[in-house]
């Protein structure tokens, strides 16, 4: 795979991956990772779920964007994003500037199989069924995703290897 330097930054919906196959290109491009959910949640010494309680979701994209300035500034390879990293515009220019972004694609009744069980930590979840909320995510975001992704990769019916192969093959035709 060319190495330019940048980071590779996954974005997409919660249940697409971002996490599993992070940790799985860190171990084969023998690279330091970062996964900006769990970050926030150790720097907090809080869930995602009890920050957005405490502070609202304006101050977690706040601590977000930070992190994502912090991260690629001290070289981290590779990075798993939350998934509405890309809501504001600063961090998605950011992301596109500086980072080789790959957009995990999940359709949302598959992101809402895989996340099954682990609504309440997942606080834009909250109240309505998760395959619902995740399709109205989705159509939130997916121009944003789309604006800041280098590549896409589906997920669906993949494993997280499968996927992981899937991204580092895309990037060395990129």
């Amino acid at each position: 795979m060319r190495d330019d330097g940048r980071p590779i930054a996954l974005i997409g919906l919660m249940g697409a991956g971002k996490s599993a196959v992070a940790a799985l290109l860190g171990e084969r491009l023998g690279a330091t990772v970062a996964d900006l959910d769990a970050m926030i949640e150790a720097d907090a010494g809080c869930s995602v779920a009890e920050l957005f309680a405490r502070e609202g979701e304006p101050a977690f994209r706040r601590r977000e964007a930070a992190l994502l300035d912090r991260v690629v500034a001290a070289g981290i390879r590779v990075i798993a994003c939350g998934g509405g990293v890309v809501v504001d515009a600063g961090p998605r220019a950011h992301l596109k500037q500086r980072c080789r972004v790959v957009w995990l694609e999940v359709s949302p009744g598959e992101a809402a199989r895989r996340v099954a069980g682990t609504e309440s930590l997942r606080p834009l979840l909250q109240g309505d069924a998760a395959v619902r909320r995740l399709e109205q995510l989705l159509a939130q975001r997916s121009a944003f995703y789309a604006e800041a992704a280098e590549l896409r990769i589906p997920t669906d019916g993949r494993t997280p290897d499968q996927v992981a192969d899937g991204v580092l093959n895309a990037l060395r035709a990129a």
